[in-house]
C-alpha cells in the first residue's frame, strides 16, 4: 500500500493552527497539492481527505457501515441536537429513520407545494415594502423566517413565527459554539462557566423551550384536524416494533431539535446565496425572469409547475454547487479500509467535504465560474463528484422537500421582485456547521 500523502505538521497540535485559521481554504489547499486522499494530523490524530469522487462513494456508500459517527465533530453538534438522525448510526439511526420517512414521501410533499407559495408570497409582500421606502436590509434573517415558517406548517402543523427571533438568535449562538468546539484543542466541558458556555447553554433553553411546547400542546391537544398525519403526530404515535414502546420525551426532544434546526438553516442558506449569485451574474437572472414568467403567467407556483422550472431547478444546482451548506462531513474507521489503493487505519477521522469535491478543476470546467447550463443535461461526472445532499445510507431525509421549497420560493420572489446586492458590503463565507454568508447578505428590493 502506498503512504497517503499529506503537509507535515507539530507534535500534537498537527496543522491545528492552519486548519481553525482558514478550514475552507486549507482543505482545498491540501486537496490540490496532494490528491484525493490526503492525510494530516489534528491534535495527535489522523485525519484522511477524501475527495476523489470514487472514494468518497467508498465512504458515504460502497462500505458506509465502517464509517461511523465518531467524531469530534458529530460530538459537538451532539451538545445542541441530542441522538437525532445527524448525529447517530446503526440500529438507533435505522428506526427513527424509519419513523421519520413517511412524512417525506412524494405523496405527501405534493400536499406542501400551497403551503410554500402562501409563505412565500407573504414575504415578497414584506420585502417589497422594504424596497418601497429603499431602504437596504440583510436578506438572510427574511429567509430564515420564511422557511421556518414553512416547516412549522409542513411538519407540525404549527406557525411558528412568534418564535423566530428566538429561534434566529440562539441558532448562530450554538452554530458559532459548535465549530469553536471544533478548533479547540482541549475542549472544556460545557459546565465550566466560561462566558462562551453561559451564551451556549441560554441559547441551548431559548431552543429547548420552543421545542418542549410543540411536543407538549400536541399531547394536549392531538393532531389537528386535517393535518393527515404529520411529522409531529407520526413520532409521537411511533412504536417500536419488538417492544411495543414509543419514544422517549428525549428522544422526542432529540429529533425534533434536529428536524428544527437542520429543516429551515440549510434551504434559508442555499436561497440565501442564490440571490447573491444571481444579483452578481445579471444574465443568468434574466433567463430565470423568462422561466418564470413563462411557466407562472403571474400566478402562484403549484405542484404541477415544478417539472416546467427546469432552469429555476438547474440555478439551485449551480448554487449547491458553489456553495453546499453541508461543506464538511466527518466521520471515523470502524477497522482498516483501503481507498485508491491507500489503507486507511481503524478509528481515524475521515472528511468529505463536498465543497472541495464540487471546486475540483479535474472535474468541474470553470469550477469558480456560476453556470446552470452545466446542470442542463445528465452528466458524465463520477456520481459523488456531486453531493449536497450526502449520500448512500444517510444521504438527507429532507432533500426532497428542501429542493421543493428552495424552487416555489426562488420562483415566487423572482416572479414579483429584483433583488440587488448594496454596492459597498462584501460577502465573505464563514464555514460554520453550515457554509453561510457573513457579515449577511444586503440588499435592495425593486419590483419588477
Amino acid at each position: 500500500m502506498r503512504e497517503i500523502p499529506g503537509p507535515v505538521g507539530l507534535p500534537i497540535l498537527g496543522l491545528l493552527t492552519q486548519f481553525r485559521k482558514d478550514r475552507l481554504g486549507f482543505l482545498v489547499r491540501t486537496a490540490r497539492r496532494y490528491g484525493g486522499v490526503a492525510q494530516f494530523g489534528l491534535r495527535g490524530r489522523p485525519v484522511i481527505l477524501v475527495t476523489d469522487p470514487t472514494g468518497v462513494k467508498r465512504v458515504l456508500q460502497d462500505n458506509a457501515e465502517n464509517y461511523e459517527r465518531k467524531t469530534r465533530s458529530v460530538d459537538a453538534l451532539r451538545e445542541t441536537l441530542g441522538n437525532g438522525l445527524i448525529t447517530t448510526t446503526g440500529a438507533f439511526w435505522r428506526r427513527n429513520r424509519r419513523l421519520a420517512q413517511p412524512a417525506f414521501h412524494k405523496q405527501r410533499l405534493g400536499t406542501f407545494a400551497g403551503v410554500m407559495a402562501e409563505a412565500a408570497g407573504d414575504v415578497v409582500t414584506d420585502l417589497a415594502t422594504l424596497g418601497a421606502e429603499g431602504k437596504s436590509f440583510d436578506l438572510v434573517p427574511a429567509l430564515l423566517r420564511l422557511t421556518l415558517r414553512v416547516l412549522g406548517r409542513c411538519l407540525f402543523s404549527r406557525e411558528l413565527t412568534d418564535a423566530a427571533a428566538a429561534i434566529e438568535q440562539a441558532l448562530v449562538v450554538v452554530l458559532r459554539h459548535t465549530i469553536d468546539r471544533l478548533s479547540q484543542l482541549i475542549p472544556l466541558p460545557n459546565l465550566v462557566p466560561t462566558p462562551k458556555h453561559l451564551r451556549f447553554r441560554r441559547a441551548l433553553r431559548a431552543l429547548d423551550r420552543v421545542v418542549v411546547s410543540l411536543i407538549d400542546e400536541r399531547r394536549r391537544a392531538g393532531a389537528p384536524e386535517g393535518a393527515g398525519g404529520d411529522l409531529l403526530s407520526m413520532l409521537l404515535e411511533a412504536r417500536d416494533e419488538e417492544t411495543g414502546e414509543g419514544l422517549s420525551d428525549r428522544q422526542l426532544r432529540d429529533e425534533v431539535m434536529t428536524l428544527l434546526l437542520a429543516g429551515h438553516e440549510t434551504t434559508a442558506m442555499t436561497l440565501a446565496w442564490a440571490f447573491y449569485l444571481l444579483s452578481l451574474h445579471p444574465e443568468v437572472r434574466r433567463r430565470l425572469e423568462e422561466e418564470v414568467d413563462g411557466v407562472l403567467a403571474g400566478r402562484p407556483p403549484a405542484l404541477d409547475d415544478l417539472p416546467r422550472l427546469r432552469y429555476t431547478r438547474m440555478v439551485l444546482e449551480e448554487t449547491l454547487r458553489l456553495y453546499p451548506v453541508a461543506w464538511g462531513i466527518t466521520r471515523s474507521t470502524a477497522a482498516p479500509d483501503v481507498i485508491g489503493g491507500y489503507a486507511i487505519p481503524a478509528n481515524a477521522m475521515v472528511i468529505v467535504s463536498p465543497y472541495v469535491t464540487h471546486h475540483d478543476p479535474t472535474l468541474w470546467t470553470d469550477p469558480e465560474g456560476f453556470d446552470p447550463q452545466r446542470f442542463a443535461a445528465e452528466s458524465n461526472a463520477p456520481r459523488y463528484a456531486y453531493f449536497p445532499f450526502g449520500g448512500g445510507p444517510h444521504l438527507c431525509i429532507g432533500a426532497g422537500f428542501a429542493m421543493m421549497e428552495a424552487t416555489i420560493v426562488l420562483a415566487t420572489i423572482t416572479q414579483r421582485l429584483r433583488l440587488d446586492l448594496e454596492p459597498g458590503r462584501p460577502v465573505t463565507v464563514e464555514p460554520l456547521v453550515t457554509l453561510r454568508p457573513d457579515p449577511g447578505i444586503w440588499v435592495t428590493a425593486h419590483p419588477r
